[in-house]
């Protein structure tokens, strides 16, 4: 069968018009939810199969439609249903001008359309204290995809309050950050999951500690999926807030003495001398981030 052109905006109208959240959708289809955010991102296009129950389920609600409809113009499809066409697709990026950030962007871009949402959802980090020794913090927040593509972070946590992006590539996740507490920017670099569902992610942190002279710092940080999003935005939001005041634990803790250990490890010439590590670094075979696919693919 030919490939539908641009079904990743029409089946973003098509929901909108049949008022059809994706998780309603994943769960009428007896589908994940993140297949339908990989329809919706244009990262992967539905089977021939999967587009004749869509047009099954949609027609339920949209008297008429069929799936012929899929190959119509999505302004036409917009004016059939009375829905407003968006203006761009939803895994183009905001485009930043010229220069190394546009750069970097264009670079990322593909990543960033195809396994973005490997890393949306709901999540708790684990990272010491520069400043109390011997303490480890929390911050809760939430991952998603936002309507022109790019990924938002929030997170809050220890009275710091930070919000930024995340780019998924060369294997790994950047994310840049801005606390509004301490009015610093900081850096995260995790390593990735090759699965389609990270559960736990291992990294540095960068950034100018709140110590009186604003000291610069690089510390081990990890990430912990604690819910999946709903797919719908203002309920993704409050729930944000919610868990904030809530802390709920992750869906797959992490033991522990292994995190303790984790954060806390010895790093160091002597380190490496015993087999660890000379620098700071996250390394597949000994870093904890792990991703699924399903109930029986894990790693």
């Amino acid at each position: 069968m030919e490939q539908v052109a641009e079904l990743s905006a029409k089946l973003d109208l098509m929901l909108k018009a049949a008022s059809v959240s994706r998780v309603a959708l994943a769960h009428r289809l007896g589908v994940d939810k993140s297949l339908v955010g990989r329809w919706l991102s244009g990262a992967v296009h539905p089977t021939e199969h999967n587009l004749a129950r869509l047009s099954e389920f949609l027609g339920e609600s949209l008297a008429g439609f069929r799936l012929a409809d899929w190959y119509e113009q999505p302004e036409r499809l917009a004016a059939r249903y009375g829905v407003v066409a968006a203006s761009r697709a939803v895994n183009v990026p905001v485009p930043l001008g010229a220069g190394p950030v546009a750069e970097f962007l264009e670079s990322a871009g593909p990543e960033l359309s195809f396994r973005g949402d490997a890393y949306e959802g709901f999540w708790r980090t684990s990272r010491p204290s520069y400043l109390m020794s011997g303490r480890i913090f929390h911050d809760y927040g939430m991952i998603r995809r936002r309507a022109d593509g790019l990924i938002e972070v929030m997170m809050q946590g220890s009275g710091l309050d930070f919000s930024g992006l995340l780019f998924p590539t060369c294997g790994n996740v950047f994310v840049f950050l801005y606390d509004r507490t301490g009015r610093s920017p900081m850096t995260v670099l995790f390593k990735g999951v090759s699965l389609p569902k990270a559960m736990v992610l291992d990294g540095i942190l960068l950034l100018a500690t709140l110590d009186p002279d604003r000291t610069p710092a690089a510390l081990p940080i990890a990430m912990e999926r604690v819910e999946d999003l709903t797919g719908e935005s203002e309920a993704d939001l409050a729930r944000y807030h919610e868990i904030i005041d809530e802390m709920p634990l992750p869906v797959e803790p992490v033991a522990h003495d292994v995190l303790r250990d984790r954060l806390y490890r010895d790093v160091g010439p002597a380190a490496a001398a015993m087999g660890g590590e000379a620098f700071l670094s996250v390394s597949g075979n000994r870093g904890l981030s792990r991703g699924v696919a399903g109930s029986d693919l894990r790693g």
